[in-house]
Order: C-alpha cells, then sequence, then structure tokens
C-alpha cells in the first residue's frame, strides 16, 4: 500500500517549523544577514578616512582608502526525525507538535551556533579580563562599563550593540544593586527578572546547548560576547525549509528540517570578549 503526504499537510508542517525555528533562535536580526548564491559568502571591509584642507587651485588629495574583504564558506546542515506509521496512522496534531518543537529547536539552535563560532574564532577583537570588577569575577557592571569604554574609544555606533551571555553570567549581573534598581536603571529588571538592556547593550542569554553555546574552560571562564550587528556578518545560501516524505524502508515518516549557511567577523573591533569566571 502506497503511503503519501498532502501538499496542503507539507505546507503546514513547514510553517509551523519555521515559527518554532523563528521562536527558538536567539540571534535573529542581530547580525548582518545576506542571501547567498554559491558555497562562498563575502562582506566588503573599507579603512578610515580623514577629511583635509581644500586648497583652492590644488589637485583633491585622495584619503587612500583601503579596500578588503572577509569570506566564510557555506555549511549545510539538517535535522530530521522519524515517525513510525505503525505508532500512528498518520501524524496526529500531537506528534506533529511534538517534532515541530523538536526540528524546529534543533534548527535554531544550530544557526545561533554559526554565529557563536565565528565570534569564537574571530582575532583582533576587544577584551576584558575575569579580573576586571575584581579578582576572577563573573559578569558585572565594571566589565560593562569597560566593554562600553573600548568601544566608544573604537567610535563603535551605539545603536546596535548586543551582549550574548549564558544564564549563570545573567544571574550574577542581576545580582548588583544599579542593574536592578529603578534608581540606576530604567528597566526595572526586579520585577521581570530579565536584562534586556544596559548600558546601551541589548542582553540576549542563552542556557546550556548540545551544541556548544557558550563554551566554558577547565577554570571555569566562559567568555561572554559583546558585538554591534554590524561586526558579523550571516550568509544564508539557503534558508530553512522542510520536507516531509514516506520511507517505505523504514515504514515511517522522515521529517527533515535544513539550511545552508556560514558566518563571520566583519569588524573585529566592533566585537568584545569578556572573560567571566563562574
Amino acid at each position: 500500500m502506497a503511503v503519501s503526504v498532502s501538499n496542503a499537510f507539507v505546507t503546514l508542517f513547514d510553517s509551523e517549523v519555521k515559527q518554532a525555528y523563528q521562536g527558538q533562535r536567539a540571534l535573529a536580526g542581530l547580525t548582518r544577514e545576506r542571501s547567498v548564491e554559491g558555497s562562498i559568502v563575502k562582506f566588503p571591509t573599507i579603512g578610515k578616512g580623514t577629511a583635509s584642507i581644500r586648497v583652492p587651485q590644488t589637485d583633491v588629495t585622495p584619503m587612500s582608502v583601503s579596500y578588503n574583504s572577509v569570506q566564510a564558506e557555506m555549511q549545510d546542515f539538517i535535522a530530521a526525525e522519524y515517525s513510525d506509521i505503525f505508532n500512528q496512522a498518520k501524524i496526529n496534531f500531537q506528534d506533529r507538535a511534538e517534532l515541530v518543537q523538536v526540528v524546529g529547536g534543533a534548527i535554531g539552535r544550530r544557526m545561533d551556533q554559526v554565529v557563536l563560532d565565528a565570534l569564537t574564532a574571530a582575532s583582533g577583537t576587544l577584551t576584558v579580563a575575569n579580573s576586571v570588577g575584581g579578582s576572577t569575577t563573573n559578569l558585572n557592571v565594571a566589565k560593562l562599563r569597560d566593554t562600553k569604554k573600548q568601544m566608544d574609544a573604537k567610535n563603535v555606533p551605539s545603536q546596535g550593540r548586543v551582549i550574548i551571555a549564558h544564564a549563570n553570567n545573567m544571574d550574577s549581573l542581576l545580582a548588583e544593586t544599579s542593574v536592578t534598581s529603578s534608581d540606576f536603571n530604567t528597566v526595572k529588571a526586579l520585577v521581570t527578572g530579565e536584562v534586556n538592556s544596559f548600558l546601551g547593550f541589548r542582553f540576549v542569554s542563552i542556557g546550556d546547548r548540545d551544541e556548544g553555546g557558550l563554551a566554558i574552560d577547565g577554570s571555569s571562564d566562559r567568555t561572554v560576547f559583546a558585538f554591534h550587528k554590524d561586526a558579523m556578518g550571516l550568509g544564508i545560501n539557503m534558508a530553512e525549509k522542510t520536507k516531509v516524505d514516506y520511507i517505505p524502508e523504514k515504514t515511517s515518516f522522515l521529517i527533515a528540517s535544513m539550511f545552508s549557511a556560514g558566518a563571520v567577523a566583519v569588524d573585529p573591533e566592533g566585537i568584545a570578549k569578556i572573560t567571566c569566571r563562574e
């Protein structure tokens, strides 16, 4: 007996996976994104220039701005799972809803990891030691102030700054009065238990992730990343899409979601690596 999946069902399932994917992707919209044709994405980098005094009747002096580019290779990713036809005659709502969360979550976290891996690999970035604000400290206001100072000194635009930190780092930050008190901060973290913005940074908190997340070393040091949106580039060769097929040999439906993407640091001066001892 041939088993088929209606086009209407595939369309519905694909839409639901995308909804879950967007909901569980923490870094969506926080980098420069562009569509890519081919296996490599290139982001141009243009150096700085200085205006000069105009002298009448003389040749214009060019700034001799440097033009370069950075690139990232596309990587292919897939999240797939079988749904056995003997368990259910067809994929009902409950089973489908569970698979949507599993498949969508896996794809969203992996897209985040593409960016996190590029942040980790970035060289020549700003750095904040774990000794700032005390000996071997976790995330604190002193480290945020140091990060802000360094970015301000490099003329990193104030709009579009992001900090991605682990839940343990955010818990340490929430212990500081200047973050949670409405006397210091218009965001009342004591009410919500969260910090969404402080000192001009937008905060994104993630937990432990099987994909890697924010790695911690043997000394319990974890790197928290601060970056400007334009400092990180993400190329997407194939946007997330989902296929549902029946595999006779498995007597199962195969639900597979996939994408192809690559990320790279475009401007290291717009990235700060903050070492936090947990």
